[in-house]
């Protein structure tokens, strides 16, 4: 069963809240970055992305700039911009985007969850992507930017996050790009209790977004386990920032995919190809209708200007019902087409593909196809019930499976190691 306990946050001071918070550290380059971070001093992307004080050819991951994220974080608490809290706590955020809104509770995850398979994954992770991160951490000695859990829903939490939105929020402002954001704080002795007692008997979480910052702050945890062997298992070392959030609320987006060339063949031999798995229809022409997938094995493709309609052969189907992974749509499009017609053999390495997350719209594949590729797919979106699903067989889904927005913003609740 989940362990999800509350911690003694550090958090914006209410009046400068909206400067402060900041879209994850890994949805921008490092030249987005360092233009994002103009004019806003305060904003927590300076400290989550601390070469942005350095000049453009410095090196990103020198110790240097891990100190100056360290400095920059020790002088906002010390000019007040954050305020530490007194008393362990927990937090509701709740993020509205469109019309919908998702609630999720802000606490502390354990890595003992995370190591035995309670907190479930379903993306590896590679190591070079966690190094900075884990850098990130050990040197602040704080978790910046939470990691976005998901669990199945149930009554008990509802009801005492109804029961806590109905009162005056901590926090209530409106992000540049447009997304409301309110925070709640429960620090009560007996609300406290009963949100620990009600994910103690949730059976599992699951990893929706922040794979690598996972794994970065599990390491650096059992890192601080090394250095101080006589550990009781109750230090926060031993615990990570999340923010975990009902299935039922979640929405992911869809992972649109955009390939540099035809893999040597001609058009008409590369769509004789695609026949052997898809049934191919016309679709619109650029401009007049970009073609957006409304259920599952089907897929829009952008080729020479026209836009097709891809179904998934019944025989194809078929073949891949029962299993978990080959039947995603990210899957059946790299079994059935990226890899064996267009040779992209493995999508994390291969340079001639690129993802194109679902927020940009597909006029962005148009886009792309004009400036640089020569095709685009658009996708049906996984659903969470079958993140879920896949978590639970413990399996793995294909690298850019998952787009979720909102996006989380860090900088609105910090987690000190010690």
């Amino acid at each position: 069963m989940a362990v999800v306990k509350p911690f003694r946050c550090v958090r914006p001071a209410p009046e400068v809240v909206s400067q402060v918070a900041a879209l994850p550290y890994d949805v921008y380059s490092r030249k987005e970055a360092k233009e994002e971070v103009q004019g806003k001093p305060l904003s927590f992307l300076n400290i989550d992305r601390p070469e942005t004080q350095f000049p453009d050819d410095y090196d990103m991951y020198s110790e240097q700039v891990y100190l100056k994220a360290k400095e920059l974080l020790n002088d906002r608490i010390a000019d007040r911009t954050f305020v530490t809290g007194t008393v362990d706590a927990y937090y509701i955020y709740e993020l509205t985007m469109d019309g919908r809104t998702q609630t999720g509770i802000v606490a502390c995850s354990s890595i003992d969850d995370y190591l035995n398979g309670i907190i479930k994954k379903h993306e590896n992770t590679r190591e070079e992507k966690e190094l900075d991160r884990i850098r990130h951490v050990d040197v602040t000695n704080a978790h910046t930017g939470p990691i976005f859990l998901a669990y199945r829903a149930t009554d008990e939490i509802n009801k005492i996050v109804n029961l806590v939105t109905g009162t005056d929020e901590l926090y209530d402002f409106t992000s540049e790009d447009g997304i409301r954001h309110r925070v709640w704080k429960i620090d009560s002795a007996d609300m406290v209790s009963a949100v620990e007692t009600a994910f103690a008997k949730v059976p599992a979480t699951y990893i929706a977004d922040g794979h690598h910052r996972a794994a970065s702050a599990v390491k650096v945890g059992l890192k601080r386990r090394k250095e101080n062997p006589d550990y009781t298992g109750r230090e926060q070392f031993n615990y990570f920032l999340s923010v975990l959030f009902p299935d039922e609320q979640l929405m992911i987006m869809p992972y649109n995919r955009v390939v540099k060339d035809l893999n040597g063949l001609s058009k008409d031999a590369f769509l004789k190809k695609v026949d052997d798995s898809f049934e191919i229809r016309r679709a619109g022409d650029v401009g007049v209708s970009p073609f957006e997938p409304k259920e599952k094995a089907t897929f829009g493709m952008l080729l020479d200007g026209i836009w097709y309609k891809l179904t998934l052969k019944k025989e194809a189907a078929k073949a891949v019902k029962n299993d978990p992974v080959k039947s995603l749509d990210v899957s059946v499009l790299q079994d059935c087409l990226l890899g064996p017609v267009l040779g992209i053999g493995d999508p994390r390495t291969d340079k001639r593909i690129d993802f194109i997350g679902g927020i940009r719209g597909l006029k962005e594949l148009e886009r792309r196809v004009a400036q640089d590729m020569e095709i685009a797919f658009s996708m049906y979106p996984t659903s969470i019930e079958e993140l879920l699903s896949v978590a639970d067989a413990g399996l793995l889904m294909p690298p850019k499976s998952t787009w979720f927005e909102p996006k989380l913003r860090s900088g609105l609740f910090i987690h000190m190691l010690g």
